[in-house]
């Protein structure tokens, strides 16, 4: 079967491996045949960080995680050949023609025509898992820091759950306007005005009560959140990080009395079904956010086009049929 595989920081090559048997793997072990992957920037440090050269290359199909497909085989009394299902992939990543999953974490499709608006109740999981986290919104002030995928998606669930005003802020105006479907009340381009300021003004003077950093991968906006928010306001942390230790604003947190959750994962056999119920019954419309479809032989130019933000891509889908 073929699969893509990290050779070397930003490289990618599309390889031939023996499919896994089945028979090697415990009970509750299923094979699936993939209809459509996509990239999370979870997958990004994969990518681009250069890691010892003895890592390379990496493991088959990873690191794509945001799977769906068809079951071929299966060691499972809850799945059997054919039923379509939601996965995470389990020894081989995603990024492969066929991948295996465990059933504690393999759910069964919801029934929507578009397979790929289904696949993002793969992220959208993730939002409920963090969201699950959060006090009672009702009438709240929010921002959420990064409109990529998460964050638009963060940007629908913090307006579903009442909130009074969702602040949006980026440094492309492209995702600027996904966000304002995706139920953004105010943007904010933090490449053209400062945050801050532009919080203070529409809050009028009260600030965020709660404010997501959903962008990752350095350390600066997680001290903007700092100043975002009001006292006893809540800082919840969803952006990956690329440091282990980070250059944070104690004095700054400790002084407003903050709240501050990190968040990663979800509860897959509660979050993941909950997401597709509200894909499929139109409660969180997930289509603006998928902007291109690629056969997933060019997974190479798809990691491109996503850390480089070519073509306005947003979320890249990969296609096996």
């Amino acid at each position: 079967m073929k699969t893509g595989q990290i050779v070397a920081p930003r490289q990618i090559e599309i390889i031939d491996i023996e499919q896994p048997n089945l028979a090697d793997h415990p009970d509750g072990t299923v094979m699936i045949k993939t209809v459509h992957s996509a990239i999370c920037g979870t997958d990004m440090p994969s990518f681009v960080l250069e890691h010892p050269a003895e890592s390379y290359p990496l493991g088959a199909g990873l690191s794509i995680h945001e799977a769906i497909g068809v079951v071929t085989d299966s060691k499972s009394e809850r799945f059997k050949p054919g039923d379509e299902v939601l996965a995470l992939p389990r020894h081989v990543g995603g990024l492969s023609e066929y991948f295996l999953s465990h059933e504690s974490v393999t759910m069964p499709l919801t029934d929507y025509p578009r397979k790929d608006c289904i696949l993002m109740s793969q992220p959208l999981g993730t939002v409920v898992w963090a969201c699950r986290k959060l006090p009672n919104l009702l009438n709240l002030d929010t921002v959420v820091i990064g409109q990529g995928p998460m964050g638009l998606l963060f940007t629908h669930m913090l307006s579903n759950l009442g909130a009074k005003t969702v602040i949006t802020t980026d440094l492309v105006d492209f995702r600027l306007t996904v966000s304002k479907k995706m139920q953004a009340t105010h943007t904010i381009n933090a490449a053209k005005e400062d945050p801050v300021a532009a919080v203070e003004e529409i809050t009028e003077g009260r600030m965020a009560d709660l404010v997501v950093e959903v962008v990752g991968h350095q350390t600066e906006t997680i001290n903007q959140c700092l100043q975002l928010l009001k006292r006893e306001g809540t800082l919840l942390a969803f952006g990956v990080p690329d440091d282990h230790i980070y250059d944070f604003h104690f004095a700054d947190f400790f002084r407003k009395n903050l709240k501050f959750i990190g968040s990663v994962g979800p509860d897959a056999q509660n979050d993941f079904p909950l997401a597709m119920d509200m894909i499929a019954q139109g409660r969180l419309d997930v289509s603006p956010i998928i902007t291109h479809h690629l056969p997933f032989t060019e997974a190479q130019l798809g990691f491109e086009m996503a850390l480089n933000k070519k073509d306005e891509a947003i979320k890249i889908v990969f296609d096996y049929a």
